[in-house]
This record gives C-alpha cells, sequence and structure tokens, in this order.
C-alpha cells in the first residue's frame, strides 16, 4: 500500500526534483516507511510506501535487471501475487524479492497494457515503458476502484500527471484548476461527485476497471475492462470466509473495523475465526463514539459482537470538541466535497488504528451495494413509475425543492440549464430499466459503478492512509462481487443473503437491530450548544455567501433558525452540507502552496 506520482510530457525537460518533492511530501503522510522518485527527459515516477507485504523488499519504482526501460509503481495489494510470480518465473522471468508489485514490470512484458486484467485485488498503478519506440505510460485501477487514481492532462503542452491524492497533483507546477461551477449542486443533490469528473475543473479520476493509455504529447485514452474473472464456491458465508481469509493474512498486524452493524460484525466474526484456527493471537476490533450522551450510538452492538467472536476490543471515544479541527483535516485530505458527516468518524477512527499499532483493518464496505441494503433500495422496489426518481432523491443532501429555494435565481437558471448530477443519475436508471434490467439491479450497478467508489471507497482511502493504515474489504474482491450478482433478486434484496450468513456467527441483537449508517449524530451536534454549531455558522456567514453568489444568505440564516428551533436530520444534513462546500472552496485555494500536508 502505498501513495504514487508521476509525470509524462514529450519532448520535456527532466522534471525539477524540487516540484516532484512538493508533491510527494503532500501524500507521504500515507507512505512514510520509504520514499523515492525517478525522472528523466520528460517524465517522472515516484512512490511514497507504506511497507505491508515483504516489508524488507519491495523498493518502488519496480525494476528488472532483464527488462530495462519498464518501471512500475503500485498502490494496493496484488493477493494473487503469489501465483503470478510462479507463473512469471516458469516463463523465464526472475525476481529480486517476494512483493506483490515486483511482478509488474513482467507481467506487462507478457501482455502489454492488457496487464491489469491478471490482478486480483485493490490496485493503482501506474506503468511507463522508456524502450525505443513503444514510449508509453500506462495506468489501471482495480475493478471496483478501491484505489483511486487522480489525472491532470494539459491540452496546451500534451503533458499528463498523476497522483493518488488532489493535494499533491495540485503541488506539480503547470496544474490549473478551479472549483466546478455545478460543485456546489452536485453537493446538495447526490452528496459528492460520482463521475469521472472531480468537483475541479482539469482533474479527473480514472473510473473503477479501467485502463488508460499515454502516448507523448497526446491525451489518455481510457477504456473499461472486462471484470475480473471469479470462481466463487459454495453459499454466501463460504464465499466471504475465503476472502475474509485471504485478506486477514499480512506481514504486519491486522485488526478489524466493528460498527456494530450485520457487514462489518460478519467480517468481524470470520475474521476472529481464522485467527483461532490459525493459533494466531485474538483479533484487535476498533469501534468509535462520541464522549457525551448522543443519540444513536452504536456501542452496544459492537460490544456484543466484539463479545461474541472474543475479540480484543477498542472503543474509541472522541471528544466532540475536537470536530472542527477534524472537519478541517477531513476536507483537505479528501480534496473535494464530501457531504457525509461519517468522514470525521472515519478519520478519528483510524487514527486509533494506527496509534494501537496496526497496519492493516477489515472493513465491511460493500456490502449494501451488492446485497441492496440501503432503505432507498426497498423504497425504490415497491414505488410507481417514478421510482427511479424516488430513489434518486433519497441520494440527495437537500431535497430538490430545498435546492432550488436555497439557490439565487442565477445559480438556479445556471443548473436548469447544464442540468443537475441528480438528472442525470435518474436518466441512467431509466435507461437501464429501458433495456429489460429489473430494478434492483439497476439500483445495484449504479451504486457499484459510480457511488460506491466514489462516495465509500475514495473517502475510506483517503482517510484510512491519512494515518497510514491500509483498510482492506472483502466484500469488494471479485469472488464476492460475482457471487452477489448471480443470486436471485430476493436473496440479494434487503441483505437476505447476508443475514441467512450471519444466523450462526453474530448475537440475535445485531440481527433483529434496524439498519443504521455507522455516522456522526450532526442532527444533534448542530442543535443549539451543540459542538458543531459555531462551525457552521461561521461557514455560513452572509458575507460568505454572498460573496459566493450561489445561496441566498437570507433562506439560509432562515433554515439554521427553522433547524435551533426544531432540529430535524434532513435540515442539519442540508446545512452540513452547505458548511462543507464552503469549507473545501476555502480550503483548496491553499492548494497550490507547494508545501507538505502532515496528518
Amino acid at each position: 500500500m502505498c501513495r504514487i506520482l508521476g509525470s509524462f510530457a514529450a519532448g520535456a525537460d527532466r522534471p525539477e526534483p524540487a516540484q516532484l518533492a512538493a508533491v510527494s511530501a503532500r501524500q507521504r503522510h500515507g507512505g512514510p516507511d520509504e520514499h523515492q522518485v525517478l525522472s528523466g527527459p520528460g517524465w517522472s515516477l515516484g512512490c511514497d510506501r507504506l511497507a505491508v507485504t515483504d516489508p524488507r523488499g519491495g523498493r518502488q519504482p519496480y525494476r528488472l535487471p532483464h527488462l530495462p526501460g519498464v518501471l512500475a509503481v503500485l498502490n494496493g495489494e496484488i493477493y494473487n501475487h503469489a501465483e503470478l510470480h510462479r507463473t512469471l518465473a516458469a516463463r523465464g522471468h526472475r525476481f529480486p524479492d517476494r512483493c506483490d508489485g515486483s511482478v509488474l514490470p513482467a507481467l506487462y512484458a507478457e501482455y502489454g497494457p492488457a496487464f491489469a486484467e491478471h490482478l486480483d485485488g485493490m490496485f493503482a498503478v501506474a506503468l511507463l515503458d522508456l524502450r525505443p519506440g513503444t514510449t508509453r505510460l500506462v495506468l489501471a485501477v482495480d475493478d471496483m476502484g478501491m484505489k483511486p487514481l487522480h489525472l491532470h492532462h494539459d491540452p496546451h503542452d500534451g503533458s499528463t500527471r498523476f497522483a493518488s491524492e488532489i493535494p499533491a497533483l495540485l503541488a506539480f507546477e503547470g496544474v490549473r484548476i478551479s472549483p466546478r461551477d455545478d460543485a456546489l449542486d452536485t453537493v446538495l443533490a447526490t452528496r459528492t461527485s460520482f463521475s469521472a469528473h472531480t468537483a475541479l475543473d482539469g482533474i479527473d479520476v480514472l473510473p473503477p476497471g479501467a485502463t488508460a493509455l499515454v502516448r507523448p504529447g497526446a491525451a489518455p485514452v481510457v477504456r473499461r475492462r472486462g471484470p475480473h474473472r471469479a470462481r466463487p464456491v459454495g453459499d454466501t458465508q463460504d464465499v466471504l470466509r475465503h476472502e475474509v481469509r485471504r485478506l486477514a493474512r499480512a506481514d504486519v498486524p491486522v485488526c478489524a473495523v466493528t460498527s456494530g452493524g450485520l457487514d462489518s460484525g460478519l467480517v468481524t466474526a470470520l475474521a476472529a475465526e481464522h485467527a483461532r484456527e490459525a493459533d494466531a493471537p485474538p483479533l484487535h476490533t476498533f469501534h468509535l463514539t462520541y464522549r457525551g450522551r448522543w443519540p444513536d450510538s452504536e456501542a452496544a452492538h459492537a460490544r456484543a459482537v466484539a463479545r461474541r467472536a472474543r475479540t480484543v476490543h477498542h472503543e474509541v471515544a472522541v471528544d466532540p470538541d475536537e470536530l472542527g479541527s477534524l472537519l478541517t483535516r477531513t476536507v483537505r485530505h479528501l480534496g473535494q466535497p464530501n457531504a457525509d458527516p461519517i468522514t470525521l468518524s472515519t478519520y478519528a477512527l483510524f487514527r486509533a488504528v494506527r496509534e494501537n499499532g496496526f497496519t492493516v483493518a477489515l472493513t465491511g464496505d460493500g456490502a449494501d451495494e451488492l446485497f441492496g441494503g440501503y432503505d432507498r433500495m426497498r423504497a425504490a422496489l415497491t414505488a410507481g413509475p417514478e421510482w427511479a426518481d424516488t430513489y434518486t432523491d433519497a441520494l440527495s443532501a437537500a431535497p430538490r425543492l430545498v435546492r432550488e429555494h436555497l439557490y439565487t435565481s442565477h445559480y438556479r437558471a445556471f443548473i436548469a440549464d447544464q442540468g443537475s448530477a441528480a438528472d442525470r443519475i435518474t436518466q441512467e436508471l431509466r435507461s437501464a430499466e429501458a433495456v429489460g434490467a429489473d430494478r434492483l439491479t439497476a439500483m445495484t450497478a449504479f451504486e457499484t459503478r459510480w457511488r460506491l467508489p466514489a462516495y465509500h471507497l475514495r473517502r475510506l482511502d483517503h482517510l484510512s492512509m491519512a494515518w497510514a493504515v491500509e483498510a482492506r474489504l472483502p466484500f469488494c474482491q471479485p469472488s464476492v462481487v460475482t457471487h452477489a450478482r448471480a443470486l436471485p433478486v430476493a436473496a440479494r434484496t434487503g441483505k437476505r443473503a447476508l443475514y441467512e450468513a450471519g444466523a450462526e456467527l453474530l448475537p440475535p441483537s445485531v440481527l433483529r437491530r434496524p439498519k443504521q449508517p455507522f455516522t456522526l449524530p450532526v442532527a444533534a451536534m448542530l442543535a443549539p450548544g451543540g459542538p458543531l454549531l459555531d462551525l457552521v455558522r461561521e461557514m455560513l456567514s452572509p458575507a460568505r455567501l454572498v460573496l459566493g453568489g450561489k445561496i441566498r444568505a437570507d433562506r439560509a440564516a432562515k433554515l439554521l433558525a427553522r433547524h435551533l428551533a426544531d432540529p430535524t436530520p434532513q435540515r442539519a444534513l442540508t446545512l452540513w452540507s452547505l458548511a462543507v462546500h464552503e469549507l473545501w472552496t476555502e480550503v483548496v485555494q491553499g492548494m497550490r502552496i507547494p508545501v507538505g500536508c502532515a496528518a
């Protein structure tokens, strides 16, 4: 697991070492163990390494003596690397160590740009082929988008630059950006950017399961690969058990995140089972809560899961007075607005994981998307002909009528002319239905292709790596994905298959409880006297909103007053999302200064 960076341009000079050092410094928090950047005329390739597999080996960029001119860097884990090592060795390739990424130059030599089709894991790979006559840059990310890669292409000089994190990419000289005009509407309508575009004009993210081919002076040519083929064997519990055991093996300490819900509970129970059968030390589990009395606490459910699984349980209690500073840090690490209050919880949780000596954490992310677990999915399944609108409305941080009420007339007209991200989602769902997809399949396809990578996995990657922790996701592995998609609609509606899988593994209280997201009690914390109220007031000050020109300050003030008189989750989320966007517009201005970004 690492942070990677690089640049590629035709006929350019060697990049300045100071510039590359500035880029690396901005994401060094995710790779504190080793640092190296190589460069030459018109190119650079670098890595900040978090040593997980073969900590003593695996020096990046990867190079093999018998393949001069081929260099690669990897962010992520290749879980089938042992098999690939054996196969490639049988074809005459030799490797200096057993690190997973050392197979990349040889794999490219055998298969060219199609090398990523042979990788099973979570990864963002950059590979430079500098051999005469074949000079090119190849970029690839895993099928689910677990490891993001951000790109900037300058059409004026033909250069392409990339980095694992947006703040690092912005430290490259020549990367010109500005906030997208529709970024505010996107945050309110869908909570974050879902497409290959980010909230910044000029910065894209490589789509899940995509490979980009960059030739000197040309723009990246992006194509989607076919999914990595996996052959799941057995029922849902068997498939998940296989992946949990595979991902629980590492050369560094491994723990699990236990929210108290079904998904993380299953991962916890199976990981603890694996530790006992391997005669290893007991599994450590981590749960985050907040000091004081707040609604919707899941701490008791997490403790019940830990007792049943016999783990060493850590209940991490965050002081609410710290939340203001946590928000600024999470916005900076994410590089673009994400309206889910869970960002603060995620950041604080992985801080505790690292402080307790763990480098790898297993999580339950991805289960709801694959197994139809969201309330919005169930509501859409029983809705009438306008089911797609019902589903899209449930994605929003602020309902459509509220958004339009808050917008200035100029911004409302702009969105009406350009179209909202919400409208594009609705159209995608209707198009899927028009060609014969059932509703659940259409929603699952959208969730896994766009929402899961952008909303959850990008957040999980950035905020775990802010503390040099590798988050591993059993539900996002190819065998689990293939198994889930092959299930009948009834078995993947409301996570029926997962409840059956957990019947003998989890406490009845966890199996019976209603679904609840792992998040921050933002409605209570924005109530009178709440720890977030002053920060939101500052972000939504009339002077700031008038300057932005998109939100009517008087109507934002009335919304805040109504919430203080009668706090509701919906008003709180709208106010929170507006504040996050305003803070992001402020923070992004400072991202152009090439200085280090400490966690």
